[in-house]
């Protein structure tokens, strides 16, 4: 498989790898694993949000 990433993706996936002391294949499987079960719940009507800890305020993450 040939994956076509701009300078500013492939930037983002190697600082991922960095961070995360992976290979490129185990960040993109894993986020490939995320965004899949993410749009299983969205598909059963849930909604996905981040919450500031300190301030308790959420915000919904709208999928594409």
């Amino acid at each position: 498989m040939t994956l076509n990433l701009t300078d500013a993706e492939m930037r983002a996936l190697d600082e991922l790898c960095e961070k995360k002391d992976l290979s490129k294949t185990a960040v993109m499987r894993q986020a490939l694993r995320l965004y899949q079960l993410i749009e299983n719940r969205v598909e059963k009507g849930d909604k996905l949000f981040f919450e500031d800890e300190a301030t308790k305020e959420k915000a919904e993450v709208m999928m594409l």
